[in-house]
């Protein structure tokens, strides 16, 4: 075998994951889509409000690990999504069915279940006033 060829041989195996790596990081995942639609005091429980918003998931849309700090309400208007929590089991939800996130859990699934129809679904949030409702996990 020639250098040629033996360079050649290990090359390609080199050359094969680039390619993979690079199709990944071009295929990644699209970002949700969120839209507030209310936010209200709740004069009854001082220091909290009510946040609600829409969340549109595109086709293979994944959310990363977080959490609300905060009740959260989730109520799927289309499409699939897949749902989970650290400690419990992913559950796959369709339109009308619901799910629900207290102040001290970390979102560990939260995904479109398609790769090819998009989902949307609204959340209700009960929240300290003025807090993030998103913070990353890491």
């Amino acid at each position: 075998m020639t250098i040629r060829q033996n360079i050649a041989r290990t090359a390609r195996p080199l050359l094969l994951a680039c390619g993979i790596a690079l199709a990944q990081h071009a295929a990644a995942a699209p970002d949700a889509v969120v839209r507030s639609l209310l936010t209200q005091d709740l004069p009854d429980l001082p220091g909290k409000e009510v946040l609600m918003i829409t969340v549109d998931y595109p086709p293979g849309a994944v959310d990363p690990v977080h959490r609300h700090d905060a009740h959260s309400f989730v109520y799927v208007l289309e499409g699939s999504i897949v749902m989970g929590v650290k400690g419990g089991k992913e559950v796959t939800l369709t339109p009308g069915q619901t799910f629900y996130e207290g102040p001290n859990d970390i979102h560990t699934v939260g995904r479109n279940a398609s790769s090819t129809q998009p989902a949307r679904f609204v959340v209700t949030l009960i929240k300290k006033k003025g807090a993030d409702f998103f913070i990353p996990v890491k």
